[in-house]
C-alpha cells in the first residue's frame, strides 16, 4: 500500500488532486486508517489513475471520465475511445494553428499598408495552353477552404498521370470558377504536351479531364515569393495597380507554381494572374 503522497508522487499527480477525485468518488482510496483518517491506495489503483488523467488531458469532463472508466470498457475499447478525440484535437489544433497563421499575416499585410509598391506588376498575355486536371468543389475562397481541397487534388492528378505515363510539360496551375453565390470549383491543373493521347478511344485513360485553358489577352501579374497563407500581401499589391491605372479584373487569379519546396512554405515562388480588360 501506499500512502497519498508516494501513490501521487508515482502516478505523477497531485496530492491536492487525489483528494479531490476522492470527494467526488472519481477514485477512491483503497483503504482509510479509521483513527488518523489517512488515505492509502494500492498499485492495481494505477490502472484507474491512468485512465482518469487520459480521458481529463483529452478534454472530458470529470462526469464524463467517470461515466467513462465506471463503465470498465476494455484496453482496446478504451484505446479505441481515445485515438478518435485525439485525432479530434488534432485536427482542432491543425485548424487553431492556420488560423494564427493568418491573423499574423494580416496583421503584417496592415503594418505594411501604405507602402506596398506596385512596381513588380506586369501586364501581358497568357496563351492557351493544354492541361490535364482534377477540380472540387470549396465551400469558399477563402485561404482555409480551398488548401485542404486543392493541395490532394494535385496528389492525386500527378499520382493519375504517372500511372498512365503522361509527363507535364510545365508549372502547376490553379484556377477558379463560381459555384454558387458562396462555393467556388477549384482546379489543379498541369500543362502536357497537345499530341498526348488520352486514352479516350484506347482505354488508358488516366482518369482526368483534358481541356485547353484559354488564352488570357491581358492580365496583371505578380510573383509572390512565400506562403500562400500571405497571398493576400501580392493580391492587393494587384488591386491597388488595376485601379490606379484604370483597368477592372475579370476573374479570379490564375496561380502558377514556379517552385515548390514541400517542407518549406517559405520558399515557394507563385505567379498569379488577373485577367483585366480596360475601364470604359
Amino acid at each position: 500500500m501506499f500512502t497519498i503522497g508516494d501513490f501521487a508522487a508515482f502516478g505523477q499527480v497531485s496530492p491536492r488532486m487525489l483528494r479531490h477525485y476522492d470527494a467526488i468518488g472519481l477514485l477512491r482510496p483503497a483503504v482509510v486508517d479509521a483513527v488518523s483518517g489517512y488515505r492509502y491506495y494500492s498499485a492495481d489503483q494505477f490502472s484507474r489513475l491512468n485512465r482518469i488523467i487520459a480521458l481529463k488531458d483529452l478534454g472530458f469532463s470529470l462526469q464524463q471520465v467517470q461515466e467513462i472508466v465506471d463503465a470498465k470498457l476494455s484496453a482496446e475499447e478504451l484505446r479505441g475511445m481515445l485515438r478518435l478525440r485525439q485525432a479530434q484535437l488534432e485536427a482542432d489544433l491543425a485548424r487553431g494553428t492556420a488560423q494564427l497563421v493568418s491573423v499574423e499575416a494580416r496583421l503584417r499585410l496592415i503594418e505594411k499598408e501604405g507602402h506596398m509598391p506596385t512596381d513588380d506588376v506586369v501586364l501581358k498575355r497568357i496563351a492557351p495552353t493544354r492541361v490535364a486536371e482534377l477540380s472540387a468543389i470549396c465551400a469558399s475562397y477563402d485561404g482555409a477552404d480551398i488548401s485542404p481541397v486543392l493541395q490532394p487534388l494535385f496528389v492525386q492528378l500527378f499520382e493519375r498521370l504517372c500511372a498512365a505515363g503522361v509527363t507535364p510539360t510545365g508549372a502547376a496551375v490553379a484556377y477558379y470558377e463560381d459555384a454558387d453565390e458562396e462555393q467556388v470549383r477549384a482546379h489543379a491543373a498541369v500543362p502536357i504536351d497537345t499530341g498526348t493521347d488520352t486514352g479516350t478511344d484506347s482505354g488508358s485513360s488516366p482518369d482526368v479531364e483534358f481541356l485547353e485553358l484559354p488564352e488570357l489577352p491581358q492580365a496583371a501579374t505578380i510573383v509572390h515569393k512565400g506562403d500562400m497563407m500571405e497571398a493576400d500581401r501580392s493580391m492587393q499589391t494587384l488591386a491597388r495597380w488595376i485601379e490606379d491605372n484604370g483597368y477592372r479584373s475579370l476573374g479570379y487569379a490564375r496561380e502558377v507554381t514556379l517552385e515548390f519546396d514541400p517542407g518549406n512554405p517559405a520558399n515557394w515562388v507563385h505567379e498569379f494572374q488577373i485577367p483585366v480588360t480596360k475601364q470604359n
